[in-house]
């Protein structure tokens, strides 16, 4: 289905927050502009989905928050508004408002990766997570195969990575004393016997799948549904 080109214009964080509020769907926000996101894969779900109850199990009962891909994130020095797979809070919750579903203090991000998303994960999206004084970890996780690529912030604010592949190999965040067993992290998801690459997960949707409360013919949303915000 083809993108009917539109006129756009700046819009505000207000702006956003106030349609994203009421929208069935989610979407990102940078520099004035907004960008929607679509539905993700079975393995990319499941994997989600392991990942949240793996965390969710091992700090239980600690001062630690699990929050699903539901929970909108804002990049306060940079002013990106975006949705991790996972984010984990250790101590006090931080949110931009009183409705309390805009998160400002990430202590650790899990993105899964596919193949149209992967370069805007290590690169730019990456980018604006590092300049969150609060996060101290980042974790991508491969859909296609196990593996799992920790950064961790150094002291002098460099970032370590660590590559961890193979069903027997596990991942240890040593800033919220948690592990991560990558049997754990795959159970469940049917891994290609092949070199084959699977199925894309698309991040963007057309514009005609965006806000379900559509503005008038006057005010644009300012939606751009053929690049990742970036810098």
């Amino acid at each position: 289905m083809a993108v009917t080109a539109r006129r756009k214009r700046f819009q505000t964080p207000e702006r956003y927050l106030a349609l994203e509020r009421k929208a069935e769907t989610k979407s990102e926000y940078w520099n004035g502009e907004i960008f929607a996101m679509a539905g993700a894969s079975r393995a990319h779900n499941v994997i989600v989905a392991n990942v949240i109850i793996s965390f969710g199990s091992r700090l239980k009962g600690r001062p630690c928050t699990v929050y699903p891909s539901d929970m909108r994130v804002k990049v306060a020095p940079t002013k990106l508004y975006t949705y991790p797979d996972m984010v984990v809070v250790c101590g006090q919750s931080h949110f931009e408002d009183k409705r309390e579903d805009t998160l400002l203090n990430p202590s650790l991000i899990v993105e899964v990766l596919s193949p149209s998303t992967e370069t805007y994960d290590r690169g730019t999206k990456f980018e604006h997570y590092r300049t969150l004084e609060s996060l101290t970890d980042y974790l991508l996780v491969a859909q296609d195969r196990p593996m799992v690529e920790h950064y961790v912030r150094q002291m002098d604010d460099k970032w370590l990575l660590s590559v961890y592949r193979g069903l027997a190999a596990e991942v240890m965040i040593e800033s919220i004393g948690c592990r991560l067993s990558l049997v754990d992290v795959y159970d469940k998801v049917d891994l290609p016997t092949t070199s084959a690459a699977p199925p894309s997960l698309h991040l963007l949707k057309e514009e005609d799948e965006f806000y379900a409360e559509r503005p008038d013919e006057n005010d644009e949303d300012g939606l751009d549904s053929d690049r990742h915000p970036g810098f």
